[in-house]
């Protein structure tokens, strides 16, 4: 078994066992606090430009099955997990985690103290990090290797996970078409819109918003996507064009491209919110639901302008979870509604955005 060692830019590093391809990997070390779904997670890309821990002790003992994939392959930089289960067993399975990550060309590491490294996340933050393969590795080395790579803040990881032209996909019994501005949109966000008897098409998020709307589409949707939605000001000026002429939502990083949108501010997480286990309790209904969520920025309640109302919060920290605007058809949300892997509790964010379209 060939050695794997994690360096964090504080100074730790820890010694494991590499699976996966045999290369090194640079990223920001998060934690996923999910049991289940780590096939989403892997192929999810808000998570481009980050080494992803699963606190969950025992990983991949049910396989792959591309069918549960959330985009067209792993997007992680890296993978950390305690125990790695080389011999899953499940009818679905398609493959094991090892065999996945060898064809995507992206390392893993096994047999760490990942409890110990989730507390040290937790106390300190999200932290830079990297993941070196080899039996005799300069330890001080990697930890300046740690140190100096860029942070997350300083990196346009954007335009790595989505599309590069429009891109249609129909629904059965199309009811509605939607122009869908694409930051690495998850598979699940555009199955649940065609459930609905939703059309959409992709745009890179750098296209024309005149171009957009030359187009005779019922309504947009902004998509999560990795990284700093301060990095990414051209779809901040498309949502400026399009919002209050069509009906606008947005989940994860489109949230937070809708916000910066009308001038309110984002800030970093400590260490994010990464998991499918996030109370949020939701204003009119008084209902506390469970949520899945992936996202290291949040925005900052106290600089939303008039004009918009906070309708969901979540319960462990309290930063914004879902808004809309008073004026014009507009809703949007921090966690993931499309709950892939899971849990449903959050589905009804789809149907209230059809409603939106339907009454528009």
């Amino acid at each position: 078994m060939v050695k794997a060692y994690l360096a964090l830019e504080d100074g730790t590093v820890v010694e494991g066992k590499a699976f996966g391809a045999e290369k090194d990997a640079e990223g920001e070390l998060v934690f996923n606090t999910a049991m289940t779904g780590y096939v989403e997670a892997l192929t999810d890309p808000s998570y481009k430009g980050q080494i992803l821990m699963m606190t969950y002790p025992l990983i991949g003992n049910y396989g792959v099955c591309r069918e549960d994939f959330e985009s067209d392959g792993v997007k992680v930089e890296g993978f950390v997990v305690k125990e790695l289960c080389r011999h899953p067993s499940n009818w679905r399975s398609e493959m094991s985690v090892d065999d996945l990550l060898k064809e995507y060309d992206v390392p893993g590491i096994e047999s760490v103290d990942t409890r110990m490294l989730t507390k040290k996340t937790r106390i300190y933050g999200a932290m830079k990090a990297v993941i070196a393969v080899g039996d005799s590795i300069d330890r001080e080395k990697l930890v300046e290797r740690a140190k100096n790579q860029p942070s997350i803040t300083e990196l346009d990881l954007v335009d790595k996970v989505c599309v590069t032209e429009p891109k249609r996909i129909e629904a059965e019994n199309q009811k509605f078409e939607v122009a869908l501005i694409d930051h690495g949109i998850k598979n699940s966000i555009v199955r649940q819109l065609l459930l609905r008897s939703v059309s959409v098409t992709l745009f890179p998020y750098s296209y024309p918003a005149e171009k957009i709307l030359e187009h005779d589409f019922d309504g947009i949707f902004i998509s999560n996507g990795p990284g700093d939605p301060a990095r990414v000001s051209e779809s901040v000026e498309t949502i400026k064009k399009l919002a209050g002429k069509l009906p606008l939502a947005g989940i994860c990083l489109g949230h937070q491209l809708i916000a910066r949108a009308f001038n309110a501010k984002t800030f970093k997480l400590k260490f994010g919110h990464h998991g499918a286990n996030q109370p949020v309790k939701d204003f009119e209904t008084g209902r506390v639901f469970i949520s899945s969520q992936n996202h290291g920025f949040a925005v900052d309640e106290k600089t939303l302008p008039d004009g918009f109302e906070v309708t969901q919060i979540n319960l462990n920290d309290m930063t914004v979870e879902g808004m809309r605007h008073k004026e014009i058809p507009l809703i949007s949300v921090q966690y993931h509604p499309e709950a892939g892997p899971g849990p449903h509790d959050t589905y009804f964010f789809f149907d209230e955005f059809v409603k939106m379209l339907r009454s528009y």
